[in-house]
C-alpha cells in the first residue's frame, strides 16, 4: 500500500486550482446514461471513485473516455441493468445507478454498497422514493431488485434530506409519468448541479438548493456538454491547511457560497479571509482561537465532510473548542491519530472537546476513511518533524493526487509505494 511521507513545520503558499466536484461528478455520470447518446462532461477530477463508477458504465455497456479533466460516455449500447457486485461493493455511491437505470430498463439490480465505514448509511430512502414512483422492491440477503411497468410522478416526502436519496429519485422521476415533488429534499450544491446537468439534457426540473424539488417528467433526454463544479470540500481543506500551517494561499476555481459555514468558523478562529467570484484567499499568520461550538448538519450547515479537517486547525487553537457530529456516528475515527501526533481531545459519545496544544508532532498514522486520510495531512504539514500516513487508497478516493497539490504550495511530501521502497532497499 502507498504510504505519504510529509515533512512538516511549514507554511503553505502560492495559488492552486480547485480540481471538479467528486459528490457531483458520480451521480451526474450515472445519470448520463439516461441521454442515449455521448455526453461530454469537462473539469472531472482522476480519482478512485471515479475510475470506478467509469468501469462500471463500461460493464453496463457504455464505452467511457477519460481525459485529462474531460469524460466522453456514450451510453447508446448500453444493455445491462445489473450492477456488477464486485464493482458496487468498492464504492458506496454506485448506488446512484438505481435511479437512472431503472427509469432507462424498467428495472435495476444492485448490491449492498460499499465505501468508507463512518457508521450506519441505509439505503432505505432511495427504496422508499422509488416505491412511491411505482417501482416493486424484491430483497435478499445480497440483492436488490427494483421494477416497474411505468414510473408515475408522486408526492415524496424525505424523513431525512438525504442526499443520495434526493438524487436517486431526481433521476427517476424525469422520465416518470407526470410531475414528481420532493420535500424536505437535500439542498447541497450538489443537487444544484445534477438538476442543471439534466435540464442542459433536456429534463424539467425546478428547486434544488430549496428543500423542495418539482420534476415534470419527459419522454425523451438529450446528449450535451456540461461543466461540473469545483469541490467545495477539497477547497475547505486547502483552506484548513493553509491555517493550520499559518501560510497564505490563493483557490481559483472555486465558489465561495458553497463554503459559507466554513468561512464563518475560520473567521471565528482569527483567520483572515477574502472572497470574490471564484477566487478566495486564506491568510493566518497567528495562532489561530478556539471556536467554542461547531455543529455538523446537513447543507447549509457545517458539513459532517470538513469536520475530521477543522479539528485538526483547533487541536493547534488557543482554548476549548467543541465539535458535535450528528450526521455519521463513526466519524471520529481519526481522533485517537491525531492524539498520538499530540493533540488533546477527548471524545464522549457524539461530541469532541479539544483543548488547543502549541504544536503537533510527526508520527506514523493511519487513514481510516477518506476525510480522516485528508485530516492527517493537514496534521502532518502543521507537525514538527516526519509524518507517515498510511492507507493512501482512502484519501485517493477523493483527491486528485493529493501530495501533487500540496507540493503545489511548497508542502515537503512524497508518495512512497511499495516498488519504490524496494528500489530504495536495493
Amino acid at each position: 500500500m502507498d504510504k505519504l511521507v510529509i515533512e512538516g513545520g511549514k507554511p503553505l503558499s502560492g495559488t492552486i486550482r480547485i480540481h471538479g466536484a467528486k459528490n457531483a461528478a458520480l451521480p451526474i455520470l450515472a445519470a448520463s446514461l439516461l441521454s442515449g447518446g455521448k455526453v461530454q462532461l469537462r473539469n472531472v477530477p482522476k480519482l478512485l471513485d471515479i475510475d470506478v463508477m467509469l468501469r462500471i458504465l463500461n460493464r453496463l455497456g457504455c464505452h467511457t473516455i477519460h481525459r485529462g479533466d474531460t469524460v466522453v460516455i456514450d451510453s447508446s449500447g448500453a444493455d445491462s441493468c445489473q450492477v456488477p457486485e464486485d464493482l458496487m461493493k468498492l464504492m458506496r455511491s454506485s448506488i446512484f445507478l438505481m435511479g437512472p437505470l431503472l427509469a432507462k430498463f424498467g428495472e435495476v439490480c444492485v448490491y449492498q454498497p460499499g465505501g468508507c465505514a463512518i457508521g450506519e448509511r441505509k439505503i432505505d430512502l432511495h427504496l422508499e422514493g422509488l416505491k412511491a414512483l411505482g417501482a416493486e422492491i424484491e430483497e435478499n440477503e445480497e440483492q436488490i431488485w427494483c421494477r416497474a411497468k411505468k414510473l408515475v410522478g408522486a408526492e415524496i416526502h424525505l424523513d431525512f434530506p438525504s442526499v443520495g436519496a434526493t438524487e436517486n429519485i431526481m433521476m427517476a422521476a424525469v422520465k416518470a409519468e407526470g410531475t414528481t415533488i420532493i420535500t424536505n429534499a437535500a439542498r447541497e450544491p450538489e443537487i444544484g448541479d445534477l438538476q442543471n446537468f439534466l435540464n442542459s439534457m433536456g429534463a424539467s426540473i425546478i428547486g434544488a438548493g430549496t428543500d423542495t424539488i418539482r420534476i415534470r417528467g419527459v419522454k425523451e433526454l438529450s446528449p450535451c456538454d456540461y461543466e461540473i463544479i469545483p469541490d467545495r470540500i477539497v477547497a475547505g481543506t486547502v483552506l484548513l491547511a493553509a491555517a493550520a500551517t499559518r501560510g497564505t494561499v490563493t483557490l481559483t476555481n472555486s465558489n465561495p457560497s458553497h463554503l459559507v459555514s466554513l468561512l464563518h468558523v475560520l473567521r471565528r478562529a482569527g483567520v483572515q479571509i477574502g472572497a470574490c467570484n471564484d477566487i478566495i484567499n486564506v491568510s493566518s499568520l497567528t495562532r489561530p482561537k478556539a471556536v467554542d461550538r461547531i455543529v455538523t448538519s446537513p447543507y447549509p450547515a457545517f458539513p459532517t465532510d470538513l469536520q475530521s479537517q477543522v479539528m485538526v486547525l483547533l487541536s493547534l487553537a488557543e482554548g476549548l473548542s467543541l465539535m458535535k457530529e450528528t450526521v455519521f456516528e463513526g466519524r471520529f475515527k481519526h481522533v485517537d491519530e491525531l492524539v498520538r501526533m499530540g493533540a488533546d481531545i477527548t471524545v464522549n459519545h457524539t461530541s469532541a472537546f479539544i483543548r488547543g496544544v502549541p504544536r503537533l508532532y510527526g508520527a506514523t498514522v493511519e487513514a481510516t476513511d477518506l476525510r480522516a486520510g485528508a485530516a492527517l495531512v493537514i496534521a502532518g504539514l502543521a507537525a514538527h518533524g516526519t509524518t507517515v500516513v498510511e492507507q493512501v487508497h482512502h484519501i485517493d478516493r477523493g483527491y486528485d493526487h493529493i501530495e501533487n497539490l500540496f507540493q503545489h504550495l511548497g508542502a515537503n511530501m512524497h508518495r512512497q509505494s511499495p516498488a519504490m521502497k524496494q528500489l530504495d532497499l536495493a
